[in-house]
């Protein structure tokens, strides 16, 4: 079974900061893009940014642009989502997922584009 484990929600203020990490597999790992969705209670799931795990590029969903970072530390089989100024409207359970679709412009942000996902962690950002 495909475990990606994700971890480093919790609670914030806004114009705070908050890492994500999500770890699995190298096999899993090297399977493609990883990326971040977000879902908040009644909506659907959304991306947030994904990163090619064989390369640094990256894609964002505009409106993290500029504020969200996606990374990674490929010896440890790790992504990190660095998350600033943060907003009550990017509350929501945080989704890890793996096996990412790469195409000509860089990683999909499609639901669909992902194999694997995680079992989300909660991120509340209060006003």
């Amino acid at each position: 079974q495909v475990q990606l484990v994700e971890s480093g929600g919790g609670s914030v203020q806004a114009g705070g900061s908050q890492r994500l990490s999500c770890s699995t597999a190298k096999y899993i790992y090297n399977r493609g893009c990883m990326g971040w969705f977000r879902q908040a209670p009644g909506k659907e799931r959304e991306a947030v940014a994904a990163i090619d795990t064989d390369g640094e590029g990256a894609n964002y969903v505009d409106s993290v642009k500029g504020r969200f970072t996606i990374s990674q530390d490929k010896a440890k089989n790790t992504v990190y989502l660095q998350m600033n100024s943060l907003k009550p409207e990017d509350s929501g359970v945080y989704y890890c997922a793996a096996g990412g679709t790469i195409y000509s412009r860089g990683c999909g942000l499609m639901r669909s584009d992902f194999i694997h996902w995680g079992q989300g962690t909660q991120v509340t950002v209060s006003s």
